[in-house]
């Protein structure tokens, strides 16, 4: 037969007696149906199987269910990334005169696309402190779709009170969307507390070594009917090869975030007993305001979620950073190390001096994400950065 004839054939899967351990990945963009009426079948859902990857393909398909077992929800999607899990549940429930109501500190780029892009669509985004109950009660409105909020927010670490702010939701017909990314869900499964939705960016805690880029919507079926409309419609296509790393990343999941968990109540333990650091944020210390609500809704800590304050502003944080070398300043979160970053500067720039202000971040607020090093590791390259700053304002 002609080389030419052979070499583009497309080939079957041997059959085999034994399953292997690690997955396959399928980066095929496209699959070879039987007949015509097969592929109608496969792409109306009313047979399993695949068609085309964007439809869906077997990686994602067992990350989602592996997803969907850790929240305990009854359904779940793997999409491009934490933002676009976010995009599709606003797309699924939202239309032009309804009406968001958003917590305040909720990370930037979602307050960017609530209150920026939902008002290209005809839909109101109401921001509030969802820590103030009487606050989200006065803004839920009949026309309300979706409230949304953080488990645990960026980057002062306020912790939403699940099962109060479903309760208002559902009180005016409303569902109830929890960012998760901060917790995950071996430390809070929202959807056991009362929320529809949950999001997580699988970027973050969930795969945890910072070579993925994926987002995860989990949710109950009663608000799902658009949602697997709004994925494939709207192209929010994730990679095969992403999933299996994703996949691979959950293996370790429990025992990364215990560690880090544990290292964060200590660094957090660490910065409250220092003179030179003005606040620390972190519901695991006693002092916390949300202390209480942390131990009642978390099963797993408080999370590897650290944020503190310097006096002397911005150029306390660069001396800082520029002294703590063993911790990266990389504006991200979850890795197997721990790293640092600067809102200010990054997740918050947008905003104006005030409006940090009143999320209470100064130039000062650095907000670590604590990875699984030995804890005395951390400590010892936070104290070189403090003592750096704390020489520094002696010469002056």
């Amino acid at each position: 037969m002609n080389p030419e004839d052979i070499c583009p054939r497309p080939d079957f899967l041997p059959t085999q007696p034994t399953q292997p351990m690690s997955p396959a990945i399928y980066p095929a963009a496209v699959y070879r149906c039987e007949s015509p009426d097969q592929a109608d079948q496969l792409l109306a859902r009313t047979m399993e199987g695949y068609v085309y990857s964007r439809e869906g393909h077997p990686n994602s398909d067992q990350l989602a269910e592996k997803c969907r077992h850790l929240h305990q929800a009854e359904q779940a999607a793997v999409v491009s990334s934490g933002m676009a899990a976010l995009s599709v549940a606003v797309m699924a429930h939202v239309k032009a005169g309804d009406r968001v109501v958003a917590s305040r500190h909720l990370y930037g780029k979602s307050l960017v696309l609530l209150q920026g892009e939902l008002a290209r669509w005809g839909a109101e985004t109401v921001v509030v402190d969802t820590c103030n109950l009487d606050e989200v009660a006065q803004a839920l409105t009949p026309n309300t779709r979706l409230l949304v909020a953080e488990t645990i927010s960026n980057p002062v670490l306020r912790v939403a009170d699940i099962a109060q702010l479903s309760a208002l939701a559902h009180g005016v017909g409303a569902q109830l969307l929890i960012d998760n990314s901060f917790a995950g869900p071996t430390v809070c499964r929202p959807l056991e507390l009362g929320a529809d939705l949950v999001m997580e960016s699988l970027t973050k805690i969930m795969n945890g070594h910072s070579d993925v880029l994926l987002g995860l919507l989990c949710g109950r079926t009663s608000a799902w009917s658009r949602v697997a409309q709004a994925v494939t419609t709207w192209g929010f296509a994730c990679s095969p090869f992403d999933c299996w790393l994703a996949a691979r990343g959950l293996g370790t999941l429990a025992l990364r975030a215990d560690k880090a968990g544990q290292n964060a109540q200590r660094v957090a333990e660490f910065l409250a007993e220092r003179d030179d650091v003005t606040e620390v944020h972190y519901p695991g210390l006693p002092g916390n305001p949300d202390h209480q609500l942390a131990a009642r809704q978390f099963q797993g800590g408080c999370g590897s979620m650290v944020t503190f304050t310097l006096p002397h502003g911005r150029a306390a944080a660069t001396r800082f950073i520029e002294a703590a070398m063993q911790i990266p300043f990389s504006p991200s979160l979850g890795d197997l190390s721990t790293t640092l970053s600067h809102p200010e500067s990054t997740s918050h720039r947008g905003m104006t001096p005030e409006q940090r202000a009143a999320l209470g971040i100064s130039g000062g607020t650095i907000r670590l994400s604590v990875g699984v090093e030995s804890a005395e590791a951390i400590r010892q390259a936070l104290k070189t950065g403090l003592d750096a700053c704390r020489a520094t304002d002696r010469i002056k």
